[in-house]
């Protein structure tokens, strides 16, 4: 067995679908390296990845959580992420951390739809994959034609690393002088060939293939060996680069920070500088510093220090949202951003057991939602609702026992109703002239238009800054998402062009926040104008089917007013594509299951937002004070300066 560097180091998540048997192949790593004296089971609820009570009662991952491990003398930090697709998520926030995965695919099911939404994702961010087909042992395991499934829907260039002419055939595909001693006749070393490989799979162009069975504890040993020998290690920078991507809740130390950092270091005592809103005096972006004041590593110690290529807990950074970036973030390796690999597009309002317990329960809501910024907890005040964005129904029960079990709130969820979106319908002009009741002054004309499908927003102005000062036209632009926060039928307003085309400030009367109490009326007076267009969230569909399902299948597409795209067979099974409106088919998992016997499934991601008629889908109550009620808005504005209409949510 080769030795590694002492100073070798590796970021890597395990990644599969539900039920493939991640989990259980992260304990027998752990066990393997001794990080563990056993190796926990998920049925028994002795996992230690799984920690959270619900996780250990349900036997299903909800958070990803980072484990540390030593093999042949390197440091493997090893993040476990959930399979189900409501906690897809927490795989996404893993994705700023890590350099590299293991994908497990189960060699009974094969390539799942959730496998292929995985494997796109770590092909859109290069990051390179080691693959393990795991539960050989099970009846009805087929490696050959899990493979095949491989190398038709995730990649061609995947090969068993214990196959050396599969390898040589993989290897050679990117080698012209491998290949020409190949065709020669030339038997090439299997030293070679794995040698080869694995500056494939570093840099992103092959995946080796492993087979075992995690429960049975066979092929573990060869999965360390590949994460050491195929997988890349970190590249750390000089300047500093780090992203938060998790947060946690430490009784004695308070919030702490998950940080991988990229480059640089950060140590106990550095003033960190955060983002801190907006300045209500001047209506300019503010900062703060907050001082580290402890770092922890993965395994808990305290460390005082992290350096480039380093994962750990940092304490004193306060409520840091997720996805901050610490230093440059041009130096980062991949985009940051929340949402791209799946969004929530249902929402609920949050009911507690009694009255007097919304206070608690908000309160416990903004602490799940700063670990996971895609539940967005909002407090409506002036209807005394409190409403979250979620994945799916899966997602709600978790959260329900969560609230129990760490929390002692008990509280129930409504039906959940689809997020849409709104358009302007037709170019049109606002016009605001906050003038009254003094001190005041801003007057401005804004074009609003239609834009492109999937565009979001733009804004310009071509008001002179002799009629407009510079800084009051930056205000302009940073209250826009509080403006289009509710359009006329109340949802979030996307796919437009704003246009400042006039207006003016006063030397005398205009006070620093005008521009940005004015905004909102102005672009909802240009919203009544040009009407509104409401939008429905649209899916791209995959199924998976046995052959008898499809034409039932195809129809209830049909039904769900969506469209059948291309199918194709795979082996046993039926690929089917679709588009279909999440408001149609927000039940369907559970039909399909039945539908198929358990034998069929589906993945979603979002396409976009399409037209919707407005009898098929459905306006929004206001949250705030509707900026066309000048007189009530004003009064709002100017006595909540640093919140009521300024929470946008």
């Amino acid at each position: 067995m080769n030795v590694t560097s002492p100073k070798a180091h590796r970021n890597i998540a395990l990644m599969a679908h539900v039920d493939a048997g991640k989990t259980t192949l992260t304990e027998q790593l752990l066990a393997h390296a001794g990080a563990i004296r056993v190796a926990g089971s998920v049925d028994s609820g002795t996992a230690h990845t799984d920690a959270l009570p619900v996780e250990r009662r349900r036997g299903i991952s909800v958070k990803a959580t980072c484990a540390r491990l030593v093999w042949r003398g390197a440091e493997i930090n090893l993040i476990d992420t959930p399979g189900h697709v409501d906690f897809t998520a927490e795989v996404e926030r893993s994705l700023w951390a890590l350099d590299a995965a293991v994908l497990v695919i189960c060699a009974v099911e094969g390539v799942q739809p959730q496998t292929e939404a995985l494997f796109q994702a770590l092909r859109e961010q290069n990051i390179p994959a080691v693959l393990f087909l795991n539960k050989i042992d099970r009846e009805g395991a087929d490696p050959v034609r899990v493979l095949a499934q491989i190398r038709r829907r995730l990649s061609p260039d995947a090969a068993p690393l214990d196959d050396p002419a599969e390898l040589a055939e993989t290897v050679c595909a990117h080698d012209d002088a491998l290949l020409e001693r190949y065709l020669s006749g030339e038997t090439l070393p299997e030293g070679e060939l794995r040698a080869r490989m694995a500056q494939l799979c570093r840099e992103g162009r092959a995946y080796p293939v492993l087979t075992g069975s995690a429960l049975r504890d066979t092929g573990v040993e060869a999965v360390l060996d590949a994460i050491l020998d195929c997988l890349p290690g970190p590249k750390a920078g000089e300047s500093l680069c780090g992203v938060v991507f998790a947060a946690e809740q430490d009784r004695t130390l308070g919030r702490g920070a998950w940080v991988r950092l990229y480059g640089g270091r950060l140590e106990n005592r550095d003033a960190v500088t955060l983002p801190a809103g907006v300045d209500p005096l001047t209506g300019e972006p503010r900062a703060v510093q907050r001082k580290v004041t402890q770092i922890r590593s993965v395994d808990g110690d305290s460390v005082g220090r992290l350096t480039g290529g380093e994962i750990g807990v940092v304490y004193g950074l306060g409520d840091v949202p997720i996805g901050h970036v610490l230093g440059d973030p041009a130096l980062l390796p991949r985009r940051v951003e929340p949402g791209r690999l799946r969004t929530p597009l249902i929402t609920v309002q949050a009911i507690p057991n009694a009255p007097e317990e919304m206070p608690a329960l908000r309160a416990a809501c903004e602490t799940l939602s700063g670990e996971d910024p895609l539940l967005h907890a909002r407090y409506v005040r002036a209807l005394d609702e409190l409403h979250l964005s979620a994945m799916g129904a899966i997602q709600l029960e978790i959260l329900e026992e969560l609230l129990k079990t760490r929390f002692g709130l008990s509280a129930s969820f409504t039906q959940p109703a689809v997020i849409y979106r709104e358009t302007i319908a037709q170019p049109a002009d606002g016009f605001v002239a906050y003038t009254m009741p003094k001190p005041c002054w801003a007057v401005m004309q804004f074009h609003i238009e239609p834009a492109p499908r999937g565009s979001g927003v733009t804004f310009e102005s071509v008001v002179p800054v002799r009629d407009i000062m510079a800084r009051y036209q930056h205000q302009v632009e940073q209250a826009l998402p509080l403006a289009l926060s509710q359009g006329r039928l109340g949802w979030q307003v996307t796919d437009v062009k704003i246009t400042l085309t006039g207006g003016n400030h006063h030397l005398i009367h205009t006070h620093p926040l005008d521009f940005i109490v004015a905004t909102p009326m102005g672009i909802q007076d240009g919203l009544r104008r040009g009407g509104s267009t409401l939008l429905e969230p649209i899916l791209d569909v995959r199924f998976l089917l046995p052959p008898e399902s499809v034409g039932r299948v195809m129809t209830d597409v049909a039904v769900m007013r969506g469209t059948v795209g291309e199918s194709r067979f795979d082996g046993e099974r039926v690929i089917l594509d679709a588009q279909i409106p999440v408001a149609t088919s927000l039940d369907y998992p559970t039909a399909l299951a039945s539908l198929t016997g358990g034998r069929g499934g589906m993945s979603a991601r979002l396409h976009g937002y399409a037209p919707c008629p407005l009898e098929l889908g459905a306006t929004a109550k206001r949250r705030n004070v509707d900026p066309l009620d000048a007189s009530k808005y004003i009064l709002a504005a100017r006595s909540a300066l640093e919140g009521g209409i300024f929470d946008a949510e």
